[in-house]
């Protein structure tokens, strides 16, 4: 079974039927703006990630994550095993990992406030120095995509798992990234506005590693702060805050001018 999942390379059929014909399908993700599907597939003994799409959209997403995959090789990212063409489609097969994500969007900012157990909650709740942890695995990722070549696009803690139990940080769904830095060609770049710098809703700005960089400062504030996007109940010291707050200016120039330069700052705070 596992054999067919990680050497096809065409299908005939739809991707639900062969996934079905080659292991059990436990979980299935069918709620994606990128026009993706997603499946949690047992094959072979092994429990795999499966990402599919046959629209427009969702193709350039799943090519361009082949691309990143087949140029970056880091330990919080799940391995891309394989790849197979489906009836006007793609598919991507990626080793499962455990963990939970730190987004949820199908719940009420009021539900979450409420639940000690979601997982948001629970992973701020964590000792600093593991949260700390966490984020320097999140820095070290986005370092060597920017070292090669990378700008992150759509990046949010969407894209966060965490596994409690090995105290593990992984980083899913990159598929927007691309090489750069590039001119945004559209009134916006796909994401959270939580995350976004103001030149990814600017037609005609430059997107590079300072509109990185704010991203990657909203990450702290998201993690450190009180998961609303504020800084409230900061659970960084003074030192770490100056930081985030000058990776997180509005004004370009006020920002590091690169993933280094931001991480090196962060890590000489973190000390």
């Amino acid at each position: 079974m596992g054999y067919s999942l990680t050497k096809v390379s065409r299908i005939a059929v739809d991707i639900e039927s062969y996934l079905a014909q080659v292991g059990h399908v436990f979980r299935a993700f069918r709620v994606h703006d990128s026009g993706s599907v997603s499946y949690g597939v047992l094959a072979g003994g092994k429990r795999w990630f499966v990402k599919h799409s046959d629209d427009p959209r969702g193709l350039a997403s799943l090519r361009r994550a082949r691309c990143l995959h087949s140029r970056v090789r880091h330990r919080a990212l799940p391995r891309l095993y394989h790849a197979f063409e489906t009836p006007g489609g793609l598919a991507l097969v990626y080793e499962w990992v455990p963990g939970d994500l730190l987004y949820y969007p199908t719940r009420s900012l009021a539900e979450q406030r409420r639940d000690p157990a979601f997982p948001p909650n629970r992973f701020r709740a964590l000792p600093l120095a593991r949260i700390l942890d966490a984020l320097d695995t999140i820095y070290d990722v986005h370092l060597m995509l920017a070292d090669r070549g990378f700008i992150a696009v759509d990046f949010y803690d969407g894209c966060i798992i965490y596994d409690f139990e090995q105290s593990r940080t992984y980083l899913c769904d990159l598929d927007e990234y691309r090489a750069g830095p590039f001119v945004l060609d559209a009134d916006r770049l796909p994401g959270s506005s939580r995350f976004m710098a103001p030149e990814e809703c600017q037609r005609g700005a430059r997107i590079d590693q300072v509109t990185n960089v704010f991203a990657l400062g909203r990450t702290a504030v998201l993690l450190l702060g009180d998961g609303a996007g504020s800084m409230g109940s900061w659970k960084g010291t003074g030192v770490m805050k100056e930081v985030i707050m000058r990776a997180t200016a509005l004004e370009r120039a006020t920002r590091h001018q690169s993933v280094r330069e931001f991480v090196e700052a962060w890590r000489s705070a973190v000390g």
